[in-house]
């Protein structure tokens, strides 16, 4: 037996059923088409911001690890200055041998201040990052940084600079270091205190940091290489312009 199905007359061409039934099929297709325009763009605007947070982030994380580092070595060579000048204390002797070398250890702190500016004068950096606590942490750690340099590794320097003018044994031992190296040490620990924080607050890994230093590295070495390679061009007309100069002064 055959069994035939047919359209219901509402649903055929034509009907007002079929009419509603057009226009809600048209109506769902617009709005899915609306919503997947609009949710994807959402989605890439979403992950670019991400990213955007995420490479300031690792901006200021790797500032301050440079600044950081460069503070623990100031900080000991603090401690070896003061271990030599009880080395010579205990025997004369050693000063002809340690004077060069002390000088040489007197901290040095130098910093850019570059990463620090774009981090806090560009409230829309501040706003990327949405963490407000973090932003104070490293206006702290920056604070301390500044610190750092001019009351602990500027006034040895100052003070050295005077005591060590004759650069004799006396001066040498009667330069106090011993306030520096409490005051050091202090800053020194709020410094990487502040710093482990950020780094958990922001869920950033030590491997993180190292990855983001290489590729700094090898960014400022490309850089570097060009440099030189525009150097030697430079060289090379100036070379040319000279010689040329000098075939015009035969001419007269």
């Amino acid at each position: 037996m055959n069994i035939k199905l047919h359209t219901p007359k509402s649903l055929k061409t034509g009907s007002g059923m079929a009419t509603t039934k057009q226009f809600m099929l048209s109506l769902l297709a617009t709005t899915v088409s609306i919503v997947l325009t609009f949710g994807t763009a959402a989605v890439i605007d979403n992950n670019k911001k991400q990213n955007e947070k995420r490479e300031i982030v690792m901006m200021v994380m790797y500032d301050m690890y440079n600044s950081l580092k460069s503070a623990e070595v100031a900080d000991s060579n603090i401690h070896q200055l003061m271990n030599f000048q009880l080395q010579m204390a205990e025997d004369t002797t050693m000063y002809e041998k340690l004077k060069f070398q002390f000088v040489q250890l007197l901290p040095n702190y130098t910093y850019t201040e570059t990463t620090e500016r774009i981090f806090s004068s560009n409230i829309e950096t501040i706003n990327t990052i949405g963490n407000v606590i973090f932003t104070e942490n490293v206006a702290k750690f920056y604070q301390n940084r500044k610190y750092y340099k001019e009351i602990v590794c500027d006034s040895i320097n100052h003070i050295s600079s005077n005591e060590l003018s004759r650069f004799n044994l006396k001066n040498t031992l009667q330069l106090e270091l011993m306030p520096f190296g409490l005051i050091s040490g202090s800053i020194l620990y709020d410094m990487q205190h502040l710093f482990a924080l950020c780094k958990q607050m922001m869920d950033v890994t030590d491997d993180e940091i190292d990855a983001y230093r290489r590729e700094r590295v090898h960014l400022e070495e490309t850089l570097t290489n060009k440099n030189e390679s525009v150097d030697q061009l430079n060289k090379e007309i100036f070379q040319l312009q000279s010689k040329i100069d000098d075939a015009i002064e035969k001419l007269k």
